[in-house]
């Protein structure tokens, strides 16, 4: 399957869907595995709503996000379109390029590390 072509499918009652695309995963993906190799993450989630699309980590299944990355499309242009938000709803890091966003998370893996 060619996943360049599948980042907005129908969720129904006539709007689209924001999703992530693999060249946007990728980075997020790696730094999971990092964590989950240093046993500060357990667990993910993917959403995909009308106007974001959000990647919940979990330090255990049971609990709530730990931290979720948020990608809003409109917000482009006026507040950047990533950002990290923590358990507590604060937001940790805001920007247009994903990764120089998820650098505040991998702060988070050179301490679990040492």
């Amino acid at each position: 399957m060619n996943m360049q072509n599948v980042t907005r499918i129908p969720a129904g009652k006539g709007f689209d869907a924001v999703h992530y695309h693999r060249t946007e995963l990728a980075p997020i993906m790696s730094l999971y595995g990092q964590m989950v190799a240093a046993g500060e993450w357990r667990d993910y989630g993917i959403s995909a709503l009308r106007e974001v699309a959000i990647f919940s980590i979990f330090r255990r299944t049971a609990e709530h996000a730990l931290y979720r990355i948020e990608k809003r499309p409109k917000l482009q242009g006026k507040q950047s379109m990533y950002c990290i938000i923590g358990m507590d709803g604060r937001i940790l890091k805001r920007g247009n390029d994903l990764k120089n966003v998820l650098r505040v998370l991998e702060r988070k893996l050179i301490r679990a590390v040492d």
